[in-house]
């Protein structure tokens, strides 16, 4: 199916709700055709040939799902910023080399935002300014770091950037102000230090560091399971306190949000919490034993890996 017989004339294209173009081996979109989908809530592209999207996207002010997964976009135009009502933003197996600039300032209700399996290198700064994203998943790029203030993302549950390899080595202290985070997983990368304000993430059931060089906390404490590394960073915490004024600024966040306490007063329920190092990442297609499904043979062939 080509776009240049879709779609049909005497079609109203501003009635449509959900427009699915997925598996078409479309090559590009219409500026035209995008500029009359006013009402378009739901857009699903994935699985093409697609190397850009058209600048009309910025057009579809009540879009809230788009997918554009299993394409060839190596970036996304600026007018995106203009999709305002934008909740879900698929854009795993592409080759995006980085995100608009100034996309936290504009895209404020975007709960959940996928760009695993591409090439960046970087998250914008504004993605801290993200406040009702919930699930952030970046595994399987060529990220150096994260953004440094992500304590403005208040509702972030589920926060993925394994498989980054070689590459990202510290996550920023600010981690330990994720008030809301339930999952993280940072395994596979080059972390020999985790932030000793994640001893502060009373939510975290979750947590996943296998495939580090793990120097802080060491292996002996992170066998005895999350508790254990929670306790340990938290100690840490309270001990460089003490004797260093030079984090009494990160301190005094972490008492305002209610995250520290300087103590630990964790149930044995709570110390017989443990490391979730099988359990399957975002969706279950980056962890280890599921390597095969990025073969090129099978990657853009079975229709669900791009469907959600």
């Amino acid at each position: 199916m080509s776009l240049d017989a879709l779609p049909n004339p005497s079609l109203n294209l501003a009635a449509i709700c959900k427009l699915d173009l997925c598996n078409n081996n479309l090559q590009n979109i219409p500026e035209s055709l995008t500029a009359r989908l006013l009402n378009v809530v739901i857009l699903d592209v994935h699985s093409n040939q697609l190397k850009s999207l058209p600048n009309s996207i910025g057009c579809l002010s009540k879009l809230k799902v788009l997918n554009i997964s299993g394409n060839l976009i190596q970036n996304l135009p600026k007018t995106i910023e203009n999709c305002r009502s934008l909740e879900e933003l698929n854009a795993n197996f592409n080759q995006l080399t980085m995100l608009p600039d100034t996309i936290g300032f504009e895209l404020l209700n975007i709960k959940k935002l996928s760009v695993n399996s591409n090439k960046l290198m970087l998250l914008p700064s504004s993605t801290s300014h993200l406040t009702s994203l919930q699930v952030l998943d970046a595994r399987l790029n060529c990220l150096r770091a994260l953004p440094e203030d992500l304590e403005n993302l208040i509702n972030l549950q589920v926060l993925n950037v394994s498989q980054n390899f070689q590459y990202l080595e510290t996550l920023p202290y600010s981690i330990g102000l994720l008030m809301s985070l339930v999952e993280l997983d940072a395994s596979y990368n080059r972390i020999t230090t985790l932030p000793d304000s994640m001893g502060c993430l009373k939510k975290l059931q979750k947590l996943c560091v296998e495939g580090n060089p793990l120097v802080s906390p060491p292996m002996e404490v992170v066998e005895q399971g999350m508790q254990a590394v929670k306790e340990y960073l938290s100690e840490k915490m309270t001990a460089a306190h003490r004797c260093s004024p030079k984090k009494k600024s990160w301190i005094g966040k972490l008492v305002r949000y209610g995250t520290f306490n300087g103590t630990n007063n964790a149930s044995r329920e709570e110390r017989e919490g443990f490391l979730r190092s099988d359990y399957r990442s975002i969706e279950g297609l980056a962890t280890p034993r599921s390597v095969g499904m990025f073969s090129p043979r099978r990657l853009f062939s079975p229709r669900n890996y791009f469907s959600k």
